[in-house]
């Protein structure tokens, strides 16, 4: 059993040995009054104490991190932590990385206000533009840093920490095991039913997906690419950070050298794009999906030709990545009943309808649900 839940035993168990105590007292027609003032007093202090109870908590750097026992104010590092936590405890957020936008307070802002919230910036990711002022006037109990577990991670957590003078926790999140994440947060956060919950959903749709890319050599994975940008020519590269849901259920064409780990890909060209001439073109959110079929340039690349190009859905986030977070495990429960529909006993619209309603508490009408899933299944 963790230390964490032996301290808060032990204040479940205390908590039941002082209500005997008082029927006790009460049965011996003392009394156990709340107008009593010597128990006031005491009430008080034990709320006292049990505010400024603290615990160790080992993070998944390995880092041992003393903590309020009771956390009920969080605060993000940056956007991907903003996006896990906005999943999982809206409720105790006391600001965000980033403003979000009017298609993302629809979904998010559904049952907390969140929208309201001040805005602190990142830190620790491609720049820092943390309002430290801001934080520290917002009294967070705890910064929660998630993501990619990165050389240097421990010595740059541990100086964060001790430059703003909160515990910096991190919590790992990987597309294989986003299960724990949720599992390690509910335990930090004594939120353990919520993190149980998206840890099974996790998990479940990870078992599921990769049951089925088992049954699908690797010669016979549909060929394809994953493009970005104003011009669409901004290539995400086979084996980079930003690719892993790509990678997982696809033959990534895009193999390059020193391939870019950004959001927005590697810089390309339509010639070399002709060259890989994927089977399958995934657009990202906001990209050329809309006028590339009639745009020249495009004719002869088979994906365009036949009409099997995509985009991912962007609302509240990009599907597949940009940030890569838990967003993926909408896209890895997406992409692979797009290549190989007849592999799934449900539909896209299903699997989308079920995420949305278990990560952001928003049930998806059917004409919602189409319009959002629109440019990212086969065409009629």
């Amino acid at each position: 059993m963790s230390t964490i839940l032996n301290k808060r035993m032990a204040k479940v168990l205390a908590v039941l040995a002082a209500a005997l105590l008082c029927m006790g007292i009460a049965f011996g027609a003392t009394g156990c009054s709340s107008g009593d003032s010597g128990s006031s007093a005491s009430s008080s202090a034990s709320s006292d104490t049990a505010t400024s109870e603290t615990i160790q908590f080992t993070d998944d750097a390995g880092r041992t991190v003393e903590v309020p026992a009771q956390i009920d104010r969080i605060a993000p590092s940056g956007h991907t932590a903003n996006q896990v936590l906005l999943t999982m405890a809206p409720e105790k957020m006391v600001g965000l990385s980033q403003e979000l936008s009017e298609s993302q307070q629809k979904y998010l802002g559904s049952k907390v206000d969140v929208a309201s919230l001040p805005i602190f910036g990142a830190v620790l990711g491609a720049e820092d533009d943390l309002n430290r002022e801001a934080l520290a006037a917002a009294e967070p109990q705890v910064i929660i840093d998630t993501g990619e577990m990165k050389d240097g991670i421990v010595e740059d957590l541990d100086a964060l920490q001790e430059q703003i003078g909160i515990p910096v926790v991190f919590i790992e999140t990987k597309l294989e095991d986003y299960g724990a994440a949720y599992e390690k947060l509910g335990e930090l956060l004594a939120m353990e039913e919520r993190g149980q919950e998206l840890s099974q959903y996790c998990q479940n749709a990870y078992d599921e997906v990769n049951a089925v890319m088992a049954n699908i050599p690797e010669g016979q994975r549909v060929s394809v690419l994953y493009l970005l940008g104003e011009d669409g020519t901004n290539v995400i590269g086979k084996d980079t950070y930003q690719a892993q849901v790509v990678d997982m259920f696809a033959n990534n064409v895009a193999v390059l050298e020193n391939a870019s780990n950004k959001g927005t890909g590697s810089e390309s060209s339509l010639e070399q794009i002709a060259l890989w001439n994927p089977d399958v073109i995934i657009f990202g959110y906001g990209s050329v999906y809309d006028t590339v079929a009639d745009n020249p340039a495009w004719e002869g690349i088979s994906a365009i030709d036949n009409g099997t190009y995509y985009e991912a859905p962007g609302t509240p986030y990009n599907w597949l990545n940009n940030p890569p977070t838990v967003n993926q495990v909408m896209g890895m429960q997406w992409l692979p009943r797009l290549l190989y529909p007849d592999q799934f006993d449900d539909t896209i619209a299903d699997v989308t309808k079920s995420y949305y309603q278990t990560f952001y508490g928003y049930e998806l009408s059917d004409e919602e649900c189409d319009e959002l899933i629109a440019k990212a299944v086969p065409k009629a």
